[in-house]
């Protein structure tokens, strides 16, 4: 079987931008709420620090996570097929 790598890496970008997003916001209206997740993405995404900006912040982490969920999806989805071609072959 082999994986379109385009759709995967839009399909997690779509999961991690909501799950970075809804988190987000999550913090905004219920402070505390997910801060330890929030501090991880400030030490993994440049430009977006946990606390500062607000919503803007939050949109900041979502674009962030969008475009890293992307190239994850479609990375992954290329070294699949790479690895199920290879093994086809070897058969």
């Amino acid at each position: 079987m082999k994986l379109d790598a385009i759709r995967l890496g839009c399909t997690l970008a779509t999961l991690w931008g909501a799950i970075v997003f809804l988190v987000g916001v999550g913090n905004l209206i219920l402070p505390g709420y997910g801060a330890a997740f929030l501090k991880a993405i400030d030490s993994i995404y440049p430009g977006y620090h946990f606390g500062q900006w607000g919503f803007l912040g939050v949109l900041v982490a979502t674009l962030y996570a969008i475009l890293d969920g992307w190239i994850m999806g479609a990375v992954f989805g290329w070294l699949y097929n790479l690895y199920t071609r290879r093994k086809r072959t070897s058969e």
